[in-house]
């Protein structure tokens, strides 16, 4: 049974409704057309997807997993006691189980029988922690930011779930085509394809080693030592500092071997089906709020797969990235009125040589890259004063978050989203060389390693920011598709579900990226909504700042990019 309570604004509770599993569908649809609500549930992966497959669309929704996850170590709530002590929620939030509200009504749906072990789903236990979670938003130090961020990431949570069920239109004789074109024909199951064996062979003799590894770190590493190619690893970057015949020949067998084990046939098989991709995205999966994937491996499909990315007859993709999200993010943060000049309606990079602190677009990105992620050496390490000098603003913003981290502080992203303390070993380290019988060496380590924090913090608020604009711009863009009327044409074999069959819908996101698959003759149209919500993202986080979110727009049948 499932079991729905309403809550109107002044807070008071209607009693519990229940329903069987296969009636709550249509009284989710019913509630929908009546009034805006607002959907409070343990966990939107666990619940959403059922209501899409029925064919039912919810507007806003309020995740207390996601939300608990937030407000626990946000350092704008000025007391989480309660929330801290509600163990239950915590564990589930870590463990990525099912687990400001808004004015108006809402509408809680929570299974009465437990569906995960160990994670809270009582309809008792789910309004306890939503008067938590309400109680710590009305005492955080800036209630309306962190408010927006728990609608944002709620949102994000709705969006993931559409994404999946909607999925990705994917051309698989394209993929195979490439495949086949890349690394030879298809082999039999356990056999490595034509391409590969054939450089294997060509690594092996450079390195003069016909019984060479190339798939075992450890005895690659042993080999190539033998050759006397002298690394500490094999990765792509210490290996492209070292000349030798056999180089070259490894680094291109390393990039086909990890396209035929990441995206070769066996993952065409497993992850496309009737034409559509459908990996699974983890909203907030990542430290500083940006997504991760726990399966399919959207956020690392390599470009060479883009042009499998197609739609339908009749539809087309409208595809937008942001040109320099990071640094327009940093900019805003820290009120640089000279760095938000150099990026207004122009390449960012190409508005710092302008500006006269660097002399080349290039060296503009390393610096800028330098600044954001703490880089101190080589080029970087000699860009970075020029930055300081000229944005002092945004150099300051980003200098004192890495002098918070050395200190072991935690930082906090735009609207409230806070970063983990460093560890015990980090701790036991700065403790250690604090002792008046510290060594110079453990001195040495521990700087190293306050430096290191340094950088962690340095690059959390910036990147935990631009993911939190990212968050605000899809919102935006789901809710002005959701009011386009339906296309002529519909969707191949309906694989975008019922609910997508014949509207314009997200169908891949990237950090900085969103492609909407839609009916051609809505084209034009979404491709200004899409504009239209990056603006609506700026001016929800940052006011009237005077920094603009530059687009890349394409429209096209494939998802090709630069």
């Amino acid at each position: 049974m499932l079991a729905a309570v309403e809550i109107d604004a002044a807070g008071a509770r209607s009693e519990p409704r229940l329903f069987a599993a296969r009636d709550f569908a249509a009284f989710v649809a019913a509630s929908e057309t009546e009034a805006p609500r607002r959907w409070v549930w343990h966990d939107t992966a666990s619940r959403y997807p059922a209501l899409l497959k029925a064919g039912i669309r919810v507007e806003r929704c309020y995740d207390l997993r996601l939300c608990h996850q937030i407000l626990a170590a946000s350092n704008f709530v000025v007391d989480a006691t309660e929330l801290h002590a509600a163990s239950e929620w915590a564990a589930a939030a870590e463990a990525g189980e099912p687990a400001r509200p808004q004015e108006g009504p809402a509408l809680f749906e929570i299974e009465t029988a437990p569906r995960h072990r160990g994670a809270p789903d009582s309809l008792a236990a789910a309004l306890e922690e939503f008067d938590r979670q309400r109680a710590a938003l009305e005492r955080a130090s800036t209630p309306h930011r962190l408010a927006l961020l728990l609608s944002a990431e709620s949102a994000g949570a709705l969006i993931a779930a559409e994404l999946s069920h909607a999925g990705v239109p994917w051309d698989e004789a394209e993929h195979d085509r490439i495949l086949t074109e890349t690394l030879g024909s298809r082999p039999p199951v356990g056999a490595k394809p034509d391409r590969m064996v054939q450089l294997g062979e060509a690594v092996r003799t450079a390195l003069g080693d016909a019984q060479a590894s190339l798939d075992s770190p450890p005895k690659l590493l042993k080999a190539l030592r033998a050759a006397g190619i002298e690394v500490s690893s094999t990765s792509r970057w210490e290996l492209a500092e070292h000349e030798h015949p056999a180089v070259p020949l490894l680094l291109q067998y390393k990039k086909l071997a990890r396209l035929f084990s990441a995206n070769g046939w066996a993952w065409l098989d497993e992850w496309v089906q009737g034409g559509r991709y459908r990996p699974v995205y983890v909203p907030g999966g990542v430290v500083t709020g940006r997504w991760a994937s726990s399966g399919g491996g959207a956020l690392q499909l390599p470009r060479l797969l883009r042009p499998a990315l197609r739609a339908d007859p009749g539809w087309l993709l409208v595809s937008a990235d942001v040109s320099q999200l990071e640094p327009r993010v940093l900019a805003a943060m820290a009120g640089d009125r000279a760095m938000a000049s150099a990026g207004r309606g122009k390449d960012l990079y190409a508005g710092i040589v302008e500006s006269g602190a660097v002399a080349t677009r290039q060296e503009a990105k390393i610096a800028v890259l330098g600044a954001m992620y703490g880089s101190t050496t080589g080029d970087a390490g000699r860009l970075v004063p020029r930055l300081r000098r000229a944005f002092p603003a945004a150099m300051r913003l980003v200098d004192e978050a890495a002098a918070v981290g050395e200190q072991g502080g935690v930082v906090t992203t735009w609207l409230g989203r806070s970063s983990h303390p460093p560890g015990a070993e980090w701790m036991a380290l700065q403790e250690t060389a604090s002792l008046p019988e510290a060594s110079k060496r453990d001195e040495e380590v521990a700087r190293r390693v306050a430096r290191e924090f340094g950088r962690f913090t340095r690059n959390f608020v910036v990147q935990g920011t631009a993911a939190e604009w990212a968050l605000a711009w899809m919102a935006q863009l789901r809710l002005r598709l959701a009011a386009f009327p339906e296309g002529t044409a519909q969707a191949a074999a309906s694989s975008s579900g019922p609910v997508f069959e014949r509207r314009p819908h997200l169908a891949f996101f990237l950090h900085d990226e969103v492609i909407v698959h839609t009916p051609g003759e809505h084209a034009e149209a979404v491709a200004e909504a899409v504009e239209q919500a990056a603006a609506d993202a700026g001016r929800l986080l940052f006011g009237e700042a005077p920094v603009d979110f530059r687009l890349d727009l394409r429209i096209s049948e494939r998802a090709l990019k630069d």
